[in-house]
């Protein structure tokens, strides 16, 4: 049964309606059979999907920051949003095994800001020099009362969508490679990524009013904690697969949790896994869920809760993989094992620990 969370976000009736969508998108795949341009593979497991032109492995993603925009305009803070733009959307590839290599990006905005519109382009310039990617082209589009948001200045919603291509010699990853026993690395999170941001909004204005964002958090503001940048995890994609190790499953942990989206990636060979080892939740995540009265279930839905992206590794490779990681600047550990029974289950590290079970199904 589907179940409104305290944000009155419906993730079970979200699930149900991008299946919906795919399911017609799909149906539009044979409109480019082989030899006429650029038939769709259908690669599963994550949110992108790639096509094969001529030969060539083409991947492409679209997505945006959603709410957490609204964080950027209570703080006036504007230069790191271009940092979760890109991993949403370079990252989902990644997923794939797929090098983002170049982006597009549409602005939608009430009325016009020239020194904020100026503020995230130079933060999407930087996010793309640290990611590798060429922004190729973009829409800046004025629908004045359509678009709201926070305070008295320019409001807006950006989006992008990412293409990417798979390096020669290699195939992309869809979890159909994944077998039991093989190792689950974790890569570590700095933050909420720019998933959750309706209960986090929701959460901070019950506890500290509406102008909560200017709540003094440690050395900071409740505000700035709020709006750190998302790390991009497709360059270490990139690099550990030029480096030769084999990955088998790749799960980008966005809206749903661990449990979701690594099930997108173990339900195609069937198999299940035990997570027993995650990272702790960062600080402000366990004082939100304080904060908030979350129970561990609702966390683990909403937020990576200190776990940015999920590998699947032959267990032989997975140490090796963990120091190439600390080399290119990432904290990395093994979490866990691949099961044969299709169901994930975790030893959550929040504020009321307990092992919760996720099944695998279609």
């Amino acid at each position: 049964m589907s179940k409104r969370l305290q944000s009155g976000v419906d993730i079970d009736l979200g699930n149900q309606c991008s299946r919906t969508a795919y399911a017609w998108a799909k149906k539009s795949f044979s409109n480019r059979p082989a030899g006429e341009g650029s038939p769709v593979l259908d690669v599963e497991g994550s949110f992108s999907n790639v096509m094969d032109f001529r030969g060539v492995k083409i991947g492409m993603s679209s997505d945006g920051i959603g709410t957490k925009i609204e964080v950027a305009e209570r703080t006036g803070i504007y230069d790191t949003l271009g940092y979760d733009l890109i991993a949403m959307t370079a990252d989902d590839l990644a997923a794939n095994g797929m090098e983002t290599v170049n982006m597009t990006n549409i602005l939608d905005v009430d009325l016009l800001d020239h020194e904020i519109v100026d503020t995230l382009m130079r933060g999407l310039y930087d996010a793309a020099k640290f990611a590798k990617v060429v922004i190729t082209g973009g829409e800046i589009a004025e629908l004045g009362n359509r678009i709201g948001g926070y305070g008295p200045n320019m409001h807006f919603n950006w989006c992008a969508a990412g293409t990417a291509i798979l390096p020669e010699g290699m195939t992309p990853i869809d979890g159909s490679d994944v077998r039991p026993g093989d190792a689950v690395i974790s890569l570590k999170s700095r933050g909420f990524r720019s998933n959750g941001y309706s209960l986090l909004r929701r959460i901070m204005e019950d506890a500290f009013g509406e102008a909560w964002h200017l709540e003094p958090y440690g050395d900071t503001t409740w505000g700035k904690a709020l709006l750190t940048p998302s790390l991009i995890y497709s360059p270490l994609i990139a690099a550990i697969r030029k480096k030769g190790y084999a990955v088998n499953g790749i799960s980008h942990i966005t809206g749903g949790g661990l449990g979701d989206n690594f099930a997108r990636v173990l339900k195609v060979a069937g198999f299940g896994a035990a997570l027993t080892d995650i990272y702790e939740p960062l600080p402000v995540m366990r004082d939100i869920q304080r904060i908030g009265n979350v129970p561990e279930e609702q966390a683990y839905r909403l937020w990576n809760m200190g776990n940015g992206m999920l590998l699947a590794v032959k267990a032989e490779d997975a140490p090796a993989i963990v120091r190439f990681a600390a080399g290119e600047g990432y904290a990395a550990k093994v979490c866990g094992t691949v099961t044969e029974k299709p169901e994930i289950v975790i030893d959550t590290r929040g504020n009321h620990p307990k092992r919760i079970a996720y099944p695998v199904s279609e």
